[in-house]
């Protein structure tokens, strides 16, 4: 809106983009948030040791069949888990390192198109985050949030809050708990929105967004050009 377009409907963010939309919408100060991702990343880093903890993403499943797998491959105390649900038959899946290699097996002989090992450093999204998560929660309660200008959809609920306690809680949950991505732009869109604007590097969310909804317009802003280009749109 400061560019001259109009205030938007609603905000979102993927993971650590969470961060980015309550910035946004004005919930946090910048150097809070800053320092808030600093403190996120080191803490899920240090929550699961070095080798112990892979993602991998399956293609060509249902949601439920994914979880399946996953359930199927858990065994002696190790877990996997779905992380992110990204798009219709696009799951990425975490936990210990040998229960998501048993996950991916699994998952092809349910009739995956693909499991494909991701070149992560932690199993973020998974419980193995939980003491990360208490981490958070502990620095959240000395950072001063605000009810957002504009409605955020969460990545844990999908759900919009502008309680500052419920959005606290939401972004602890969120450290060790699923992105539920395509219930999110579901919501933008029962919430009325026709346009999604990505913000940053790259057009990866833009691809999501149109293999959720292909009625929704997307435009991805990474420089003055493309963002004089989503303004025109919007006009």
């Amino acid at each position: 809106s400061e560019a001259g377009g109009p205030e938007p409907e609603a905000v979102a963010g993927h993971s650590l983009g969470e961060y980015t939309a309550l910035t946004a919408a004005d919930s946090f100060d910048a150097a809070d948030a800053i320092r808030l991702v600093r403190l996120r990343a080191q803490a899920m880093q240090e929550a699961v040791p070095v080798g112990t903890g892979s993602m991998a993403a399956i293609l060509g499943l249902s949601d439920e069949q994914v979880r399946q797998a996953c359930t199927e491959a858990c065994d002696d105390g190790e877990v996997v888990e779905a992380a992110n649900y990204n798009a219709p038959a696009q799951v990425v899946i975490a936990g210990h390192k040998a229960a998501v290699d048993r996950a991916c097996e699994r998952a092809k002989a349910l009739g995956a198109k693909r499991a494909l090992p991701l070149a992560v450093s932690a199993p973020f999204h998974s419980s193995l985050l939980k003491p990360a998560g208490d981490r958070l929660a502990v620095a959240l309660q000395s950072v001063s949030i605000r009810s957002p200008r504009f409605a955020l959809i969460n990545n844990i609920d999908a759900a919009a809050e502008s309680d500052p306690a419920k959005i606290r809680d939401a972004l602890v949950r969120q450290a060790w708990g699923p992105v539920r991505w395509v219930d999110v732009v579901l919501a933008l869109k029962a919430r009325g929105v026709t346009h999604v604007i990505e913000f940053g590097p790259g057009k990866v969310l833009s691809g999501l967004v149109s293999r959720i909804d292909k009625s929704l317009k997307v435009s991805a802003v990474f420089d003055p050009t493309s963002l004089e280009a989503a303004l025109k749109e919007l006009s």
